[in-house]
């Protein structure tokens, strides 16, 4: 290499060796736009209720572009908060339990803005390794001593506290793991943190809306809504069919939030349709509390006949079902097959799957008929490698 570099037009030439790497481990990923009114049956979405065209929720989004603008205009602590914004917060807080809620533009500014903000270079960390990727994220930028311990293992975390070289501490976990469904198990985790003095951060994004009573989230059916060690962090953009997410808990937590966390505090805040529409499902969700059980019966139909059927599927415990496949390509096959037959279902292969495993992940939604199911379990069950 000559002294002054490569030349301009081989500056990124590192790019193309890098794609060509994906591709010859089938894991080449592209944008696949859908239309407006696809005419398929969606079990790749995360809208677990239903909502995000539901008349009441799109509605109140449109209005308040109608009445705010389109856009919030600033951050949160310059312009960007609206009446929306702390309606929205406030009724959170009454729905799951907690003293307070601070909204965000996305569930994965409000993990970083928690895990940096609750954290530190006098802090240890100790995290489930199947974590979301906005929580790892967090935890790379929070400069904590952190430890990733084996997936849904109490007596891990336990070793992993009481070997810690920090006098503070954070458990950061999932409620529902994104990929295959599985459950934490909250009850020993927040045991093992009050033995040895640490807080507890649960992402319950797939969580809240489906299951606890009404929909209040793996948190609020544990116990632990209210709990003074127990932070929650929800998206607003599964269950509740919109877009942003939020951070619930007590009120220091919240208060210190607003004046530390740079994801909140450096961030354009959340358009006010994002917030009204949020609000607008949050409303749909309280009078109609049998949404969640119908999602988890959508749920346990697809899993019990994608099994009758002998493919190797996972038992749900929220809205996640996902069907192990050979491999990476064919896992994008199998996709691809599916959609072809008018069934969108996700293709999860590495590094989105901690486990290595290649799966089609499907995801119930609380609008979907027993004869949807039927009709997409013949599709998934006759396009399969």
């Amino acid at each position: 290499m000559n002294a002054s570099g490569p030349a301009p037009e081989q500056v990124f030439d590192w790019l193309d060796e890098e794609a060509d790497r994906r591709a010859a481990a089938g894991l080449t990923r592209r944008l696949r736009p859908r239309a407006a009114d696809a005419g398929e049956v969606d079990l790749a979405g995360n809208d677990y209720l239903g909502l995000a065209r539901d008349k009441r929720v799109a509605g109140a989004a449109a209005a308040a572009a109608l009445r705010w603008g389109a856009g919030s205009t600033g951050s949160r602590l310059v312009t960007g908060s609206t009446e929306l914004h702390a309606e929205l917060e406030h009724a959170l807080a009454r729905f799951c339990g907690t003293q307070a809620a601070l909204v965000f533009s996305s569930g994965f500014t409000a993990n970083l803005g928690a895990v940096t903000a609750l954290s530190g270079a006098e802090s240890a960390i100790v995290t489930d390794r199947y974590i979301h990727a906005s929580l790892i994220e967090g935890c790379r930028l929070s400069r904590a001593d952190v430890a990733a311990v084996t997936h849904a293992d109490p007596a891990a975390f336990t070793h992993a506290l009481s070997t810690r070289r920090k006098q503070r501490a954070l458990v950061v976990t999932d409620s529902v793991f994104s990929v295959d469904g599985d459950l934490a198990p909250l009850p020993e985790l927040v045991a093992a943190c009050r033995e040895h003095g640490a807080a507890l951060l649960v992402d319950d994004a797939h969580g809240f809306g489906v299951l606890g009573e009404g929909g209040r989230g793996a948190v609020h059916e544990a116990g632990l809504a209210g709990a003074p060690d127990v932070v929650t962090t929800i998206t607003l953009s599964k269950s509740l069919g919109a877009q942003g997410g939020a951070v619930l808990g007590p009120r220091r937590v919240i208060r210190h939030l607003v004046e530390s966390a740079r994801s909140f505090i450096f961030d354009t805040a959340l358009a006010p349709g994002s917030a009204a529409a949020a609000l607008a499902a949050l409303g749909v969700l309280r009078d109609e509390p049998d949404l969640p059980s119908r999602v988890l019966a959508v749920a346990a139909r697809l899993s019990a006949q994608l099994a009758d059927a002998g493919l190797t599927v996972s038992t749900p415990r929220a809205a996640v079902v996902s069907v192990s496949a050979p491999s990476a390509d064919a896992a994008l096959a199998w996709a691809t097959r599916c959609a072809e037959q008018g069934v969108r279902v996700g293709c999860f292969r590495p590094p989105s799957v901690p486990d290595g495993v290649s799966r089609l992940r499907l995801t119930a939604r609380a609008d979907l008929t027993e004869s949807d199911v039927d009709a997409a379990v013949k599709v998934i069950v006759d396009a399969a490698p």
